[in-house]
Formats: structure tokens, sequence, C-alpha cells
């Protein structure tokens, strides 16, 4: 089942983040980067944040018995006709399973409502989710180096999937 988050569904959310986040980036960041993003971008203020004030919607995935996974999407962003997927993460009890797939469908769904011709996202360079994407008709569009303070970077790629 797949359903809209609510606040109530942070600390959910904070769990699924914290167990794929382990599993995606022990190998590719530092404990202190590691540490430094999950707490700046998963921390209770963070997602209340995200949930309430700004343009993101997220949606979570349960089986069940239990959530396994989440996203988040923005329509029009960073301008009309594209919509961004922001965030991802399938817990690793639910990798394998279709689910990404699926969460990735209902948004795709929820683009073209709202005329998106784009779905757009980041992803690290050296994240094993690339092939993912690939796998499900996305293709990179070009690299991206965000800087997120403290002296840690995002070292991504900004991948594009056509819609129609």
């Amino acid at each position: 089942m797949i359903r809209e988050v609510t606040v109530s569904d942070i600390d959910t959310l904070k769990d699924i983040a914290a167990k794929s986040w382990k599993v995606a980036y022990s190998e590719i960041l530092s404990q202190e980067q590691f540490d430094f993003m999950l707490g700046k971008f998963y921390s209770t203020e963070a997602l209340t944040a995200s949930i309430i004030e700004s343009n993101q919607k997220f949606l979570l995935f349960s089986d069940d018995s239990k959530p396994l996974a989440f996203a988040s999407y923005e329509i029009d962003y960073p301008e009309t006709g594209q919509t961004k997927l922001h965030k991802l993460y399938v817990s690793p009890e639910g990798q394998g399973m279709g689910i990404g797939k699926k969460l990735i469908e209902r948004i795709k769904e929820i683009a073209l409502e709202n005329n998106s011709t784009l779905l757009i996202l980041n992803v690290n360079k050296y994240n094993k989710a690339l092939h993912f994407y690939e796998k499900i008709g996305f293709r990179i569009l070009k690299p991206e180096v965000i800087d997120i303070g403290k002296g840690y970077v995002m070292d991504d790629y900004v991948m594009v999937r056509e819609l129609r």
C-alpha cells in the first residue's frame, strides 16, 4: 500500500532512512560525513520542515505488516514540466521486491497528472542504486557537486527520465 506521509510518520521515515543509508552509504562516506548528512537531512526538525513547509510531498510504502520504504518528490522543480524525486529509500528487508519501482511509478503518475514531461533526481556517483535507476529508464544528464557544509559535498549525477 502506498499512502501520503504525515508528521506522525517521522519516526518511521527516520528508521527507514537510517537502515537504508547504512547499506547504501557506509562504504561510500566517512562515518563523520554519514552522521552529518543523516542528521542534517533526516532529523525530526528537517523532516518536519520538509513535510510541512516545503513543496515536497512524501509517500510511504507498507506491506501487510510494516512500512518498508518512502519517497519524496516535488512538482515543477526546478521549473515547470519537471518533477524532482528528492528521496527514495527502501529498507534492507524490502530491497529486491520492486518497491522502489512501485514508488517511482506512482510518482510518475502524479507527475503526468500535473503535466510534467521529465522526472529528475540526484544520485551519488558511487551508489549502487545508480544501476537501478538506469534499469528503469533514467539516464545520466550531468555530474553535479553540491556543497552541504562543514567541508562536505554530495558528489552526484543528475539523472532524467522522460515521461511522455
